[in-house]
């Protein structure tokens, strides 16, 4: 079968629009939130996600409704972290870790509830890109574009919060919305990639391509350039390699992230040894 004849599936082509798409927010996203040490958020709010797909199934949603349940939730839980925070005077991971174990322990009983783990929420937990329908595919563009349109609108003070906290908030930039804003816009991006790598799976999504860029990388723009062009082509490659092999398509799209992780920084130690010390 070659190259051509597999592009005329149309389950092939929703996947590879979607993937892309969701690849595309992921990497870049990344990239702030790795330099901000904030990379764990993303495991936390899967964990949350698995909770909101259960709730879905309680309620006999499937597809695009799930989609549509889970987003509130997870924007929700995104500023209850942020709260907790700046609140309950808590470490960053401490408070992802609450949140994390609230949301995998609301969807371990509810998945209990209602009969254990079924076909459709196993699907959410590993992902299942090759199954995703015209609605949410139309769901995920909406949803890109929004997340486009705001990054693009706060993305000097996005980059000023990213590199130095304290320096913005002198430069009268209001820090706290900042970094609502980037809570939110990543809650957005691993209700998106739940289908994509599945719930275990998504904090690798917003992690790997970040961590191969900034290997090599010398400056922030060619950081996020690096990291998008890492995060989509694994997606591509990782959609056709699964779809040839029969593998599961999450897992071979990590993997291929992760060769790419370990080509970056022996490159980098290659290059340029003093710098990798």
């Amino acid at each position: 079968m070659d190259l051509v004849e597999i592009l005329t599936y149309g389950f092939i082509q929703r996947a590879l629009v979607a993937g892309t798409l969701i690849a595309l927010l992921c990497s870049v996203l990344g990239v702030f939130l790795v330099l901000r040490r904030m990379s764990l958020i993303g495991d936390g709010l899967a964990h949350v996600t698995f909770g909101s797909a259960a709730i879905a199934l309680a309620l006999k949603l499937y597809s695009a409704s799930a989609l549509l349940v889970s987003l509130p939730i997870v924007l929700l839980s995104s500023l209850g972290i942020l709260k907790l925070t700046e609140k309950a005077r808590l470490s960053g991971d401490a408070a992802i870790g609450i949140v994390s174990s609230v949301g995998i322990s609301a969807g371990i009983i509810l998945a209990s509830v209602g009969g254990g783990y079924n076909v459709d929420l196993l699907s959410y937990l590993f992902g299942n890109i090759l199954s995703i329908t015209q609605e949410e595919v139309f769901i995920a563009a909406g949803l890109f574009c929004i997340v486009m349109v705001l990054m693009l609108l706060f993305y000097h003070e996005l980059l000023a919060v990213t590199l130095s906290e304290e320096m913005a908030r002198v430069s009268g930039i209001r820090t706290n919305l900042i970094s609502a804003v980037l809570v939110l816009l990543t809650a957005l991006s691993v209700v998106l990639a739940m289908k994509l790598v599945g719930i275990m799976l998504i904090s690798s999504l917003l992690i790997l391509p970040a961590a191969s860029a900034l290997q090599l990388a010398r400056s922030f723009k060619a950081c996020v350039c690096m990291s998008a062009i890492q995060g989509c082509s694994s997606v591509i490659a990782g959609i056709f390699v699964s779809f040839v092999t029969n593998l599961p398509t999450s897992a071979t799209v990590v993997l291929l992230n992760l060769a790419c992780f370990g080509c970056a920084f022996l490159a980098r130690y290659l290059l340029d040894p003093k710098r990798s010390n």
